[in-house]
């Protein structure tokens, strides 16, 4: 369990930016070489893209907590 909380972190801040990416993309506000995607201006790249950055802070936020108590 170790292991997996201490690779959470930066695939976590991985996913934050992929989605970010999404997100920018999805609402036609990339520039330079991602605005030449099939992404661009589909709303629906941006609903996935916010969902995968959520996913992203969520596991940054687990790999970081302390261990609860047993």
């Amino acid at each position: 369990m170790r292991i997996a909380k201490s690779i959470s972190g930066p695939i976590g801040a991985f996913l934050v930016v992929i989605g970010g990416i999404w997100i920018l993309q999805g609402l036609n506000l990339a520039w330079g070489p991602l605005a030449r995607s099939f992404m661009q201006n589909d709303r629906q790249w941006a609903v996935y893209g916010l969902i995968l950055a959520i996913a992203g802070v969520g596991l940054i936020v687990w790999g970081y907590s302390k261990p609860g108590k047993r």
